[in-house]
Order: C-alpha cells, then sequence, then structure tokens
C-alpha cells in the first residue's frame, strides 16, 4: 500500500511540475515589456531524402503564442505518431528522466519549434511543397505566419543513361559514324529519376559543353519523376577518330553517385602518308640495303601503290619497298600514294641516291712526259664516282721523304717546270661515304726534266746551317741536271774551290748522285769553324746546256762548341813555339839584309869594302867584263839613282820590320789564346794577306853596285860610231 500511495505521489507531482510550467509560460508573455509580435526565426529548406529514410523539416518562431501547424501542397498535415511527428522535446529532469504529459490526443508542441520529423519517407506521400504555419496569437493581434513553400524530394534513382545518334539508340561501346569535317549531334538521356540527373560530357578525359542547358521533364507515365535530356556537338575530326564520347549521370541515389555510358567516335578521312625508314645516311652499292614503309592514316584503310619515276610500271604494291642490296641502278625517284573510299592522300616521294667508290679511268696524257727547264707542263686526271670525287695530284719522293702534293683539281698545270718537278706523279681520287674516305690511286705517270743545271731552292730554313765556333760545319745542297754536271764549284769570298778539291780548312766533296733521278749532292765542308765564316757559299754547277748558282748561308755562333782536348792543345803550343824561332830567324835575317842593302853608305865597315873589291876583282878578271885597262866613270846622274834606290831598299826594310812585328804580335795573341786559333783561320783576304806577309818575308839579295875607282865618267866601250855603250 506505501508504495502505491508513494507511486499516486510521484505522478501527482509530476502533473504538477507540468501546470507550473505551463504557467509559467503563460505568465511570461503578459509580462510588460515583452515583444507583442511573433516572428519566425528559421523556416524550412529544400530537403531531399532517400526512400524509407526519416527526414526533418526545420520551423523555429520567435514569441510564438499562436499554434503551429503544415501543409503539403496546400493540404493541412495532421500529427501522427510513426509519421509526422513535432520535434520539439520535453524538458529533462535533474535525474536526467524525461518528463511526459499522458495527454490526449498525442502532445502539443512546446515552445517556439514547429520543426516537423516526416518518419519512413515516401515518394507517394511525402514528396511535395511544404509550409509551416503559425496561427495568431489572438483575434485581434493578426500576427498569424505562413513560411515559403520547400520541397521536399524523396529521391528516386534514375535509369542508366543512354546514348542517342540520328535518333538510334547507340549501344555502350558502339560507333558514333562521321565523315572527317562533319558536326554530330549526340543526345544523352536518364529516365524516372527524382530529383532529375544532372547530366555531363566529356571527349576522353576532358570535359565538354553541351549545346544547350539540359533539360528536365517529368515523365508522362509518373508524374513524380524527371527524366534529364542532354545534347551536345561533336566535330568529326581526324584527330579525334577512336576517341571516346562519355555522358556521366549524377544522382545521390545512385550508390556510386553516378553512371557513366560511352561511345566511340568513328570518323571517315581521306588517307594521309608517311614514309618511314628515310635512308638516314648514304647507301653504299653492294653493301647497304633500303627498306622503305608507306604508313597510311585512313578510316577506312587505304591501299598502297609504288611508283618509280620514269617508268610506267608499279614497283610495288605493299606497304614496304625493300631493295637488297642496293645498285647504282637503283638510283632515281621513288614515289608512294594511298587511296580509300574517302579520298586519295597526297604523292611522297624518295630520292634513292646510291653511293659508290671513286675509279679513276685515265690519267695522262702519256705514261711519260718530257719537257725542258722552265717550259709548261700538263697532266690531265678522269675518274667516276657518287659523289664526284676531289683531285689530288702527288710528286712520290724517295724513301723517307715526304710525298709532295702539287695540284688539287683534275689537270695538274706546272708553268714553269724545274728540276723540282721532275719524278712520279699519282693521281688520287678522293670521296667520303658515311664520313669513311674512299681513294683510288692511278697508275704513276713520269715527268722528266731536260736542261741547264739547277740548284733546288728549298725552304729557306734548309738554306741556312748554324754551328757553334769551333765546330765543322757541312754545307749541302742539292743540284738537278739533264745532261749531268760538267763541272762544280764552290764560291765565297774571292776564293773557288773545285768539287773534289781542298784548300787549308775547306774540302769540297765530289758530287754524289742524290735519290733524285738526275740530281746530285754537293757538300762543303769546315773545320774548325769561327766567326770570319759566317758569310753565304755559292754553288756554281755548269753543264753543256749552262749555268746555275745558288748560295747556302752559314751562322757561326759566339760560343765554343765543346772543350779542345788536351793533345790539341799541346799541338797549338808546339805551333806557337815554333812561330816564335821562326819570328827570330826572320829578325835576324833582316838586319843581316839591312847591313847588305846599306853597304854603300858612308857608315858602312871595312869588311863590306873588303868584300867589295873582292867582288870588283873578280869582275875585272873575268873575260866577259872590261880589259884590265879599262876604266869606267859613274855615268851622270849615278850618285842621285843610288840614293833611290837606298830609299827604296830602307822602305821595304821598313815594310818588312812591320809585317814581322804584326806576326809577332800575331803569334803572341795566339800564346795568350791558343784555342781560338788555327791555322787558316780567317776570312779569304786574310788568307791572301798570310800569303803575302810569307811571300815578302822571304827577302832578295841585295843589289851589288860596282864603285869606280876614280871619279872619272864610267864608260863602255866604244861601237862603231865611235860612242861608247853603257854598261848592262
Amino acid at each position: 500500500m506505501s508504495s502505491q500511495n508513494r507511486s499516486g505521489r510521484s505522478r501527482t507531482s509530476r502533473r504538477s511540475t507540468q501546470l507550473l510550467l505551463l504557467i509559467g509560460i503563460a505568465v511570461a508573455s503578459c509580462l510588460p515589456g515583452t515583444e507583442p509580435f511573433q516572428r519566425f526565426s528559421e523556416q524550412p529548406k529544400y530537403t531531399e531524402v532517400n526512400p524509407a529514410q526519416d527526414t526533418l523539416l526545420t520551423c523555429k518562431v520567435i514569441d510564438k503564442r499562436g499554434t503551429c501547424s503544415w501543409q503539403k501542397d496546400n493540404k493541412p498535415v495532421g500529427i501522427y505518431t510513426k509519421k509526422y511527428e513535432w520535434a520539439s522535446r520535453l524538458p529533462t529532469s535533474d535525474n536526467g528522466n524525461v518528463l511526459h504529459l499522458d495527454l490526449h490526443p498525442p502532445p502539443v508542441q512546446i515552445g517556439g519549434d514547429c520543426s516537423l520529423w516526416i518518419r519512413s519517407a515516401t515518394l507517394d506521400f511525402d514528396d511535395g511543397l511544404w509550409e509551416c504555419q503559425v496561427t495568431a496569437s489572438d483575434f485581434t493581434t493578426q500576427d498569424a505566419l505562413t513560411s515559403q513553400p520547400v520541397r521536399l524530394v524523396v529521391r528516386v534513382a534514375p535509369q542508366r543513361p543512354r546514348i542517342e545518334y540520328e535518333a538510334v539508340h547507340v549501344p555502350p561501346g558502339h560507333n558514333i559514324t562521321a565523315d572527317a569535317g562533319a558536326v554530330a549531334t549526340v543526345k544523352c538521356v536518364s529516365h524516372y529519376g527524382n530529383p532529375p540527373a544532372t547530366l555531363k560530357w566529356y571527349l576522353g578525359d576532358q570535359e565538354i559543353s553541351p549545346l544547350h542547358p539540359q533539360m528536365n521533364a517529368t515523365e508522362p507515365d509518373n508524374p513524380r519523376t524527371w527524366s534529364a535530356t542532354s545534347v551536345v556537338q561533336v566535330s568529326a575530326m581526324r584527330e579525334r577518330h577512336g576517341d571516346m564520347l562519355r555522358c556521366v549521370a549524377h544522382h545521390e541515389s545512385y550508390q556510386a553517385k553516378s553512371v557513366m555510358v560511352d561511345a566511340r567516335l568513328d570518323v571517315k578521312y581521306a588517307p594521309s602518308i608517311r614514309l618511314i625508314g628515310s635512308p638516314e645516311i648514304d647507301l653504299e652499292e653492294d653493301k647497304d640495303a633500303l627498306v622503305l614503309r608507306c604508313v597510311a592514316d585512313a578510316n577506312p584503310p587505304a591501299s598502297i601503290v609504288w611508283r618509280r619515276a620514269g617508268r610506267s610500271e608499279i614497283a610495288s604494291l605493299q606497304e614496304t619497298l625493300q631493295l637488297r642490296p642496293v645498285g647504282r641502278r637503283d638510283a632515281g625517284l621513288y614515289t608512294c600514294q594511298a587511296q580509300n573510299s574517302v579520298g586519295t592522300s597526297e604523292q611522297l616521294s624518295v630520292q634513292l641516291d646510291v653511293k659508290y667508290p671513286p675509279k679513276i679511268i685515265s690519267a695522262g696524257p702519256d705514261r711519260l712526259t718530257t719537257a725542258p727547264l722552265f717550259s709548261p707542263a700538263a697532266f690531265e686526271c678522269l675518274a667516276d664516282g657518287n659523289p664526284l670525287p676531289s683531285f689530288r695530284w702527288v710528286q712520290k719522293m724517295s724513301h723517307g721523304t715526304k710525298n709532295m702534293e702539287r695540284g688539287f683539281e683534275s689537270r695538274l698545270v706546272i708553268d714553269n717546270v724545274t728540276y723540282e718537278y721532275q719524278g712520279e706523279y699519282e693521281c688520287r681520287a678522293t670521296s667520303y661515304i658515311n664520313g669513311q674516305e674512299r681513294v683510288a690511286i692511278s697508275d704513276p705517270v713520269s715527268l722528266q726534266v731536260v736542261g741547264a743545271p739547277q740548284v733546288l731552292r728549298l725552304h729557306p730554313s734548309l738554306h741556312t746551317v748554324a754551328v757553334k765556333r769551333g765546330e765543322a760545319a757541312s754545307l749541302t745542297m742539292v743540284v738537278c741536271a739533264d745532261p749531268r754536271p760538267i763541272r762544280v764549284a764552290w764560291e765565297w769570298g774571292s776564293l773557288r774551290l773545285e768539287a773534289g778539291s781542298g784548300i787549308d780548312r775547306f774540302r769540297a766533296d765530289d758530287v754524289q748522285p742524290d735519290t733524285r733521278e738526275d740530281c746530285y749532292l754537293s757538300t762543303l765542308h769546315i773545320l774548325h769553324t769561327d766567326e770570319h765564316d759566317s758569310r753565304p757559299y755559292y754553288l756554281v754547277v755548269e753543264n753543256e746546256r749552262g749555268t746555275d748558282r745558288h748560295a747556302i748561308h752559314l751562322i757561326v755562333e759566339g760560343t765554343f762548341a765543346e772543350p779542345y782536348e788536351m793533345s790539341y792543345l799541346m799541338g797549338v803550343a808546339g805551333g806557337c813555339m815554333a812561330a816564335i824561332l821562326l819570328l827570330v830567324c826572320l829578325c835576324i835575317y833582316a838586319i843581316k839584309s839591312k847591313r847588305c842593302c846599306f853597304k854603300g853608305s858612308t857608315g858602312y865597315k871595312s869588311s863590306d869594302k873588303d868584300s867589295e873589291k873582292a867582288d870588283l876583282k873578280s869582275r875585272s878578271d873575268s873575260t866577259s867584263g872590261p880589259q884590265g885597262d879599262s876604266i869606267y866613270t859613274t855615268p851622270a846622274g849615278f850618285h842621285h839613282h843610288q840614293q833611290q834606290q837606298q830609299q827604296q831598299q830602307q822602305q821595304q826594310q821598313l815594310q818588312q820590320q812591320q809585317a814581322a812585328a804584326a806576326a809577332a804580335a800575331a803569334l803572341h795573341a795566339a800564346s795568350q789564346h791558343p784555342q781560338q786559333q788555327y791555322p787558316g783561320h780567317g776570312s779569304p783576304e786574310a788568307m791572301k794577306l798570310k800569303v803575302h806577309i810569307y811571300e815578302t818575308e822571304r827577302l832578295q839579295t841585295p843589289t851589288r853596285i860596282q864603285i869606280p875607282r876614280s871619279g872619272r865618267d864610267l864608260a863602255g866601250p866604244k861601237d862603231g860610231s865611235g860612242t861608247r855603250s853603257r854598261p848592262s
């Protein structure tokens, strides 16, 4: 009983609380300062819901005093449990228990929240336009509220979209065929969807815009569902052949949110062709092969025809043209063309150029050509090849000597023939195939030169010889002559040295045959060179047709090449001692000569007088001299003549003394610097001066003068005319 009493008291308490709450709300609405009009704080919005799902239509009112209600499609909607229910809830107790009012009929809307729950939405009952309404606060206030009608959409998944072309359904993956340049109009339709599906177009991976905005319409047989239609126009270009055109329907009721259907663009177009395998390198005869492909881009496929320019027959009907290996006969212009039901392609051509190495046809005019010296000569070379070869005329030199290039044209012209041009010539025809050199060489042709000698004028650097002082020098020049030289000599300064001879430090070798035909080597050797040997040396050559002369220069540098050996120094020292002894002898001889020359003077000794007397006596006793009683007198002017002779003898004596002094100074210098002297050193003029000094040192016997016994005139015997003859 007590438990029942407690339960009854609890229910009574809850009811009292609810009544107090209602009274408080009513009193608060009547308090001074409150807003006299009710108004919406939130109105219902467009809403979509999937079938059998619940959805909430929101409607909230501030200072609500009236009663809430809902209309669908302009018809009132009642409040039904588990179908249409108010969204407001009663306050909860402190312990979390919800306070319920057990009123009949079902509970009314509480507070300013007029939101409505729609349970298990269906297309037939719930899809439509909904409005939230609130009655006026009282009769006089006139503040009733009505919201904007909003659509509640109960979704229905549309059917799979379909593509139509020219009013014909195109199954997924099939073709939409159009000629190139045409415009294809394609339609995409989606049926029985609520709301209608959103349609989008894609060409390949790129979205394209429809011709018009999407058109939606209710289905005639089911007005609560919609059909969606979108139209697109596609330009049929050959570049788009094979592209996929897709229509995508987007709808929230789809499990994947979208469904796609596609079709393939089939664009018909005339063929266009391209060549594959055109040779990028030179094709060489009997070595390389040619494989050409004529690839046609066409829809429908095209047939291929190969033709060769200048010929009526067809070269090939296949896509591939093969020539294995190529020959020069295959060279020419090849043309490819393709054709289908739409049209014919342009012609593409490839020029086949077959390369082959050069070949010498002739070189001449003759195997042997003879040309006089300084006259013109010419050779001609004919060669075949592809590409056209370049020419080189090469003069073959002897072993160890680099061949000489004489010309770079097919015709070699030598305007002025010299012996340098004598010899064998080759014509070399050269071409390049794929970067590789191809050379053809003719049989050799010969040039024979006849004429006067010619000393070859080589490079200036070859006509200069440099040695260090004290070294031996060899000057070699090449002379050519046909006929053979009859005289060869070396000249420098005022000296001339024939081939095969020598003088002092100089020696000229006999001419030796050179490696070149009709050419000879002539060499001049100079021992122990010094600075006086720096000069040009001329080679003079003569044959029966003429003479030639050319120089080679010798440069003697100022330092010795290497120290002399001790034996050489001792030899030089011995030579200096011998020269000193010779100088002493020359001085003694010069003194004696002075006495002889001046014995007629007042100061000569008696021994000289005695010798003169003996000489006069011997003359008087000779049978060829005068008779014993004959008296010779001094002719007129004899004493004057004697004085002139004495002056001349004194001058000669002075010259001899000066020469002896110079020789002594030279010998002294040689003794101080023996390594700088060698017999025969110096210029040719110095060599001549030394020879002259040596000859003047060999003094002649003084002239003896017979002194008469008396001052009478010395007269010879009378001749037949009675006059006296002068002694001879």
